[in-house]
């Protein structure tokens, strides 16, 4: 490793973190006074068999006759708590080695189920389908969740801490199990037949087992979602706490995960202003189940060829983008790494820091990295070390993270994490972060949040430091927030993301939801927002003053409309805006306003389109945007998304438009050989179009074939101002290759 070694890496850390270890040992006791929550007396029952069932999507082969039915799912939308409209029946057996679920999912019109996706891992909201939760170490904060639709096309994630994913979906998709999966549509409905190994779960041997258990099914056609458990408005899939109880697996064999997984690459490259590559390139990969509640992921000369393309952003704020992490072993139990600052999405660690230039885009070549994440107890750990070597203007850098969480009631916890980038820049040689958090949540609808963060540079510059709490309410009728934030000017997390420094911020938030009587409409909400983020010397710089009305129908349509956006913006150095045009500093008081629809959900067709206008910086800027998805079959399906922009700006040159567009298309030859191309314009840039295609072959469980061609940028900076970016050609031949020794 570059700079110094693992070892020594591994002794800073502990020196950082120790301040705060008394104030997490100090806190770790309250969970035994918290009075034990109560378990309802519903539980499942897993039956043994001695071979595995016939898995054909069907539920024709008599062993699944032995099984005891699970058939009591309650509405959680529309109406809450109330038997669900159509029947659904789950059976569940085992083997020493994998567990066996039996999906019967009726439906009195069967013409009306939609399946439309074949691509593994891709959204199913338009489809219907059928959700598994498993709770394994039955901890009651994190699970493992397997989805399937009527195709069989498979969907996996993770639960942490009783949180989803950063798009409010059930789970976050950035793990991926090695399972098997078949589903057939019928006279009566459809059929789904899963096999999960033991290894998958990392469930080493047992004698008697006891895991969380929930189900989830979802009736596109009816926008119903129906749940074993949990199935309270204000709860989900993600309340693991909430979830039942498996019970009958007995006398299991091992189920340690180990898994190699290496790969061959070859590839041309190209830079603009650089001569070819062609390099030929190997690496790999490994799993390994240190315990049924550790797990330790290695890499080495890691590659990304083949994580998906960013949508170009055209960045009309002072601020930096957030862009989602695509690469596969930054999302490998990411949501254990979350230290979030604030109710936005800044954060202590930011894994895109890592491998991607945030100015450029361009890729830094990984030499390795290990991580170790699971629980010990009530303990969440996550070790994460990886190591980076010089790439253009970016130094060779090591970087290494802790993250501990001691959980207290379910949903609960408090935690410390640091981190410590150490790199061959001469005038930024390190750069390190200490921090401790708290998530309570308090009687069910409560929720208090609370952190303080601080940051340690050459220099050592004062006000270095963040602090911030909120309190949060969320009922079927009302959603409130209330936080306060201070941020210094010095504040630096260079391996984490935040949006802006030198900021203290008080936000309030309130939605009023109702249900009327009104025929096809399913929810009304109304918003106020308020927020003040002067900066910490008590000059006005952000504020915003928000009054939006939210309309959800029936039938998954909706209107989102801001009725008056009010916004004071300081600008302290010229911001960029499109080619030769800067906006000067200067503090700006404008209002917009919003006007959205989307329409229903369960159409082949479906789109949305969004109309912001109103004030911008002394001018005016109209933004209209629309997203339009057609899906022909499950084979094929086209998507688009357009942003036009009108901008009316008092300077020279001021009065111009910018287009963003982008055209999708997606070919499934079947569930296991896909075809997707994306090709994107942009009229801000001198170079205004880039393309990416990729063939993905999945020839055997975790293991693919990849043919990518990739022109223009494959990630996105993200930088404020739009600063240029290297466009690159690359043409990619990657072969994965994943066995258990």
């Amino acid at each position: 490793m570059s700079g110094e070694t693992r070892e020594s890496c591994a002794k800073r850390l502990p020196a950082t973190l120790f301040p705060i270890v008394p104030y997490l040992c100090f806190l770790s006791p309250l969970a035994a006074q918290v009075p034990k929550i109560e378990q309802s007396d519903l539980s499942a029952q897993a039956t043994a068999v001695e071979h595995p069932p016939r898995l054909d999507g069907t539920l024709d082969d008599p062993l699944w006759r032995a099984a005891i039915p699970i058939t009591a799912f309650r509405q959680r939308e529309p109406d809450e708590d109330q038997s669900a409209t159509e029947k659904t029946e789950v059976r569940i057996l085992y083997t020493r080695h994998a567990v066996y679920f039996g999906i019967h999912c009726h439906d009195s019109q069967p013409s009306r189920i939609i399946a439309t996706e074949l691509r593994r891992d891709a959204s199913q909201e338009l489809d219907d389908h059928f959700e598994i939760l498993i709770d394994a170490r039955h901890d009651r904060r994190d699970a493992y969740v397997f989805g399937v639709n009527p195709l069989g096309t498979q969907v996996d994630g993770l639960i942490v801490e009783e949180r989803g994913s950063d798009d409010e979906t059930d789970f976050d998709p950035g793990w991926d199990g090695v399972w098997t999966s078949e589903a057939r549509i019928t006279a009566d409905g459809w059929t789904a037949t899963i096999e999960i190994p033991f290894t998958t779960l990392n469930f080493t041997h047992s004698v008697d087992a006891l895991w969380g258990i929930n189900f989830k099914r979802f009736i596109r056609a009816k926008n119903e979602e129906d749940l074993w458990r949990a199935y309270r408005r204000k709860f989900g899939l993600t309340k693991v706490s909430e979830a039942g109880e498996l019970r009958g697996i007995h006398d299991i064999g091992s189920g340690r995960l180990f898994i190699v997984k290496p790969y061959g690459l070859a590839r041309y490259d190209k830079q603009t202003g650089q001569a070819p590559l062609s390099p030929l390139t190997a690496g790999v990969d490994i799993k390994y189940g240190l315990s049924s509640s550790l797990l330790l992921n290695l890499t080495g000369n890691t590659d990304f060829a083949d994580a998906e393309v960013d949508l170009q952003p055209f960045n009309i704020t002072p601020f930096k983008v957030y862009l989602p992490e695509k690469r596969g072993f930054f999302l490998e139990n990411a949501g254990v790494f979350k230290f979030p600052l604030g109710d936005n999405q800044d954060q202590l660690f930011f894994s895109r820091q890592i491998g991607i230039d945030s100015v450029t885009g361009n890729q830094v070549p990984v030499n390795g990295g290990a991580e170790l994440t699971g629980t010990v107890g009530r303990l969440e750990l996550g070790v994460m070390d990886v190591d980076t070597r010089s790439s253009g203007p970016n130094p060779h850098a090591n970087f290494a993270i802790v993250r501990l969480k001691e959980s207290l009631w379910p949903g609960s916890y408090v935690g410390v994490m640091g981190t410590d980038k150490q790199s061959g820049d001469v005038l930024d040689s390190f750069n390190r972060t200490v921090g401790a958090d708290t998530r309570l949540v308090l009687f069910k609808d409560w929720t208090l949040d609370a952190h303080i963060a601080g940051t340690h540079s050459p220099g050592n510059p004062s006000g270095a430091n963040d602090v911030g709490a909120s309190l949060t309410y969320r009922s079927n009728w009302l959603d409130g927030l209330v936080e306060r934030r201070r941020t210094g000017p010095n504040f630096n997390p260079e391996v984490g993301f935040v949006e802006r420094t030198d900021s203290d911020e008080t936000l309030a938030d309130l939605t009023f939801k109702v249900r009327p009587a009104i025929p096809g409409v399913r929810e009304l909400r109304f918003e106020g927002l308020l927020l003040d983020a002067p900066d910490t010397h008590g000059a006005a710089f952000t504020q915003e003053r928000l009054n939006s009305f939210y309309a959800e129908l029936n039938d998954g349509g909706y209107t989102d409309d801001d009725i008056v956006d009010r916004f004071t913006q300081r600008i302290t150095t010229p911001l960029h805006v499109y080619k030769d045009v800067f906006i000067p500093d200067g503090l700006y008081h404008f209002t917009r306003h919003q006007l959205a629809y989307g329409s229903r959900r369960d159409r082949s067709f479906t789109y949305a389109v969004v109309e912001r206008f109103g004030g911008f910086y002394g001018g005016k800027l109209n933004e209209f945007r629309v997203q339009a998805s057609y899906r022909a079959s499950p084979r094929f399906s086209i998507g688009t998304s357009g942003t036009w922009d009108r901008f009316q700006l008092p300077l020279p040159n001021g009065n111009f438009s910018v287009v963003l567009a982008s055209l999708q298309g997606n070919y499934s030859f079947n569930r296991f050989l896909t075809f997707t191309s994306l090709v994107q314009i942009d009229t801000s840039n001198t170079q205004a179009a880039s393309a990416s295609f990729r063939l993905r072959y999945n020839y055997r469980p975790d293991s693919d074939l990849y043919v990518i061609y990739n022109e223009g940028t494959q990630f996105a900076s993200i930088a404020p101002a739009n600063p240029p970016q290297v466009r690159e050609t690359r043409f990619a031949v990657k072969y994965t290759y994943s066995f258990a020794p």
